[in-house]
């Protein structure tokens, strides 16, 4: 059902609300967002100040079974704007308009379904198992992930206040990179700094014949694009990590038209907050210097826009993952439990854990491929399997699911033992 009917960010009503069922009829105390009324407030820049709830269309349930810690399990509930090509008997044909305006067909092509029928499923497990743990369980139905403002969301609408503060949030998220029936996970940094930059390379336009006459802004841009690269070959400790990826440049219109103008669109990825702080003013240093050398006035440096709205980078913090792992281990067996290096994907899991409170934080990975063609992709006999964000990407639903419920219920069980 969550498949078939799929939901983009700050539009996710009825996921929230067929999650709420479930989990009300299951004891739960269950606070649900005022959907629209967050979304208007973001968009008047007065998110946090005129309105009430959860984030938009979030959703926080809560079982209180003793004196204990507080634990929160976290699903993501958005889908993606992109056109389902999977064939499945329950492939999406939904088409919808987001909260911009903008229509799109809608797929969960990142498996956020997934998610939600694993935060049911381990709620079924931990109600029907509530002799073997005492404590405080929140389950929260996060909106917006995919477009990194769901997390905030939830955070600015009072999550830590509200509601009862946690001592540790855990996640799952479905991996189209490892085998149904498997769970993999990184300690410490797992996921990326993730930032957005776009560059206007301003010139003087020319005919294409004489371009002595101007100053030509694709020549700028191409050398800054060049001169990017040593932010990570020469700048950046050979220790760390970073990445600055040129997406996209844009400039001109005619074969002869030296244009007054080009642009640039950069992804910059990052662990650790002071490498992602050097290699931003890296990218405006460089911008600048380029367009100088180039005899630019000073009225026609380039313009450098960062996105306020950026994703942190996550840390899975080590203590926290070594008892979840060892105990999801010991559930499902130690041979279907694996490490795996960081990724430089993003997450707004992230923001949990980067609040005031400090609070621990951990999120796995639970595979979704089928292990066939995951081993003859890994022996390179066959090409690697559709994954997260494609529109074939369809995890195994069965061995997905109920691995992805046992390691969460083993998790929570580790965490809210009595």
């Amino acid at each position: 059902t969550f498949h078939k009917n799929p939901e983009l960010s700050f539009k996710e009503s009825q996921s929230a609300r067929l999650m709420a069922n479930d989990l009300k009829a299951l004891g739960f105390e269950v606070t649900t967002g005022l959907g629209d009324k967050w979304t208007k407030a973001k968009a008047t820049k007065d998110a946090g100040k005129v309105h009430d709830g959860v984030g938009g269309y979030g959703l926080v349930a809560i079982l209180k079974n003793g004196d204990g810690p507080v634990l929160m399990l976290r699903a993501d509930m958005d889908a993606l704007p992109l056109e389902e090509k999977t064939g499945l008997a329950y492939a999406s044909k939904v088409v919808s308009t987001d909260y911009k305006g903008q229509t799109a067909p809608v797929m969960h092509a990142c498996a956020h379904d997934s998610h939600m029928a694993m935060l049911i499923g381990a709620a079924r497990q931990l109600v029907a198992l509530k002799d073997q743990w005492r404590g405080t369980l929140i389950l929260l139905g996060q909106p917006a992930e995919e477009i990194g403002l769901g997390a905030l969301a939830l955070l600015d609408d009072g999550l830590y206040t509200k509601f009862p503060k946690p001592d540790f949030v855990l996640a799952a998220h479905t991996s189209g990179w490892d085998p149904a029936g498997s769970v993999a996970y990184t300690s410490g940094y797992a996921l990326a700094n993730v930032d957005s930059v776009d560059i206007t390379v301003r010139g003087v336009g020319a005919h294409g014949s004489a371009p002595h006459m101007g100053k030509d802004p694709i020549v700028i841009g191409a050398a800054i694009v060049n001169a990017l690269q040593t932010l990570i070959s020469r700048e950046t400790n050979p220790l760390e990590s970073g990445v600055v990826t040129v997406g996209a440049f844009q400039g001109g219109y005619k074969h002869n038209i030296i244009p007054d103008e080009a642009t640039l669109k950069i992804t910059v990825r990052s662990y650790k907050d002071d490498v992602r702080q050097h290699l931003l003013e890296g990218i405006k240093r460089i911008a600048r210097a380029q367009a100088l050398s180039a005899g630019l006035p000073e009225s026609l440096m380039p313009l450098v826009k960062v996105e306020s709205d950026y994703t942190p980078s996550t840390y899975n913090n080590p203590e926290l993952t070594t008892r979840v792992v060892k105990a999801i281990a010991a559930s499902l067996g130690e041979d279907r439990v694996m490490e795996r290096p960081p990724s430089m994907g993003g997450e707004d899991f992230s923001q949990f854990g980067r609040t005031t409170d400090g609070i621990p934080t951990f999120i796995w990975w639970v595979g979704g491929v089928d292990p066939a063609a995951w081993r003859a992709a890994q022996d390179g006999t066959a090409p690697s399997p559709p994954a997260n964000h494609s529109p074939q990407f369809a995890p195994q639903p069965e061995p997905t699911l109920k691995t992805g419920v046992q390691a969460m219920t083993a998790a929570a069980l580790e965490l809210l033992r009595k």
